[in-house]
């Protein structure tokens, strides 16, 4: 049984709660569960520790509990948006890379408020390359001497991608 009282219905942890943390620890922070699945397979798969939230309320409780080396969010959220994560976490002055993984990027409000840019965006349908090669380069830019990872620039999808089509 896990005694981690973060673990609820509304968040799940998909790594062993006693097992080192040497392996970088993400927060995946995605409504559709089928997303969600791919994602955090797909991140285990790499090795990394993986905890999970259904929507941005419990992403927002995951991150008051826990430490965490990279945040992965979707924006279209019911409760909290991913763009309502990222001004909670400007607020209570946590520094964490972000990655924004959705169908809508809140363009205009990343141009008016700087800071709150994520460290990549992904915008869906995206493969599961792009999003692996996404979280290496964000993970290593925030290991080296404060290096910036510019947004992954929107490219041609290949058929495997992630997301859900319209």
């Amino acid at each position: 049984m896990n005694e981690n009282p973060f673990l609820t219905d509304r968040a799940l942890a998909t790594s062993p709660p006693h097992q080192p943390q040497s392996r970088p620890r993400i927060l995946v922070v995605e409504d559709n569960i089928e997303i969600r699945h791919l994602n955090v397979e797909a991140l285990m798969d790499s090795g990394y520790h993986v905890d999970v939230a259904e929507d941005g309320a419990a992403g927002w409780d995951a991150l008051q509990l826990n430490h965490y080396d990279l945040m992965i969010t979707e924006n279209a959220m019911p409760k909290v948006s991913g763009l309502e994560l990222l001004q909670k976490l400007h607020a209570a002055r946590i520094i964490l890379p972000v990655i924004m993984a959705t169908g809508t990027l809140p363009q205009e409000e990343f141009a008016r408020s700087l800071w709150l840019r994520p460290a990549a965006t992904l915008l869906q349908p995206y493969t599961l390359a792009e999003f692996l090669r996404t979280v290496k380069e964000v993970l290593h830019g925030t290991a080296g001497a404060g290096e910036v990872i510019a947004p992954l620039p929107a490219k041609q999808r290949e058929p495997s991608a992630v997301g859900l089509h319209l």
